[in-house]
């Protein structure tokens, strides 16, 4: 069950990430003009939370296809990638959210829901 609700977790954020990239030309049109420097660093920060989703799914698929029962280390990863993820989370309430775009409201639920699953899977 724990691999289960890890996977689930997992396959969440990753596609959450793609989704996230997806749309960065469209997010970067949306601020012309904009000066070239910062286009790069707006570029670089949506950028790199879709990095960062993948590497969390990464690093929580790798712990549970490497674990076995009773491997303490990876409810470690599962919890402290279920940190990042409510703490990427809460950062997305107090900005993104607060604007009239819908997918940062629904972002924060998706990494909130995602931790979630990370931390039963940790605890079964």
């Amino acid at each position: 069950m724990s691999s289960v609700l890890a996977y689930a977790a997992a396959a969440v954020v990753a596609l959450w990430g793609v989704a996230h990239a997806i749309p960065t030309g469209r997010v970067l049109a949306g601020f012309a003009p904009i000066a070239a420097d910062n286009r790069r660093i707006v570029l670089q920060e949506w950028l790199a939370e879709a990095f960062t989703m993948w590497g969390v799914a990464a690093m929580v698929i790798a712990a549970t296809a490497a674990g076995g029962p009773g491997a303490g280390g990876r409810d470690w990863v599962y919890r402290a990638a279920a940190a990042l993820l409510l703490a990427l989370a809460v950062l997305t309430g107090l900005t993104g959210a607060r604007t009239p775009v819908i997918w940062f409201r629904i972002c924060v639920f998706l990494l909130a829901g995602s931790a979630a699953l990370l931390l039963a899977a940790s605890a079964v």
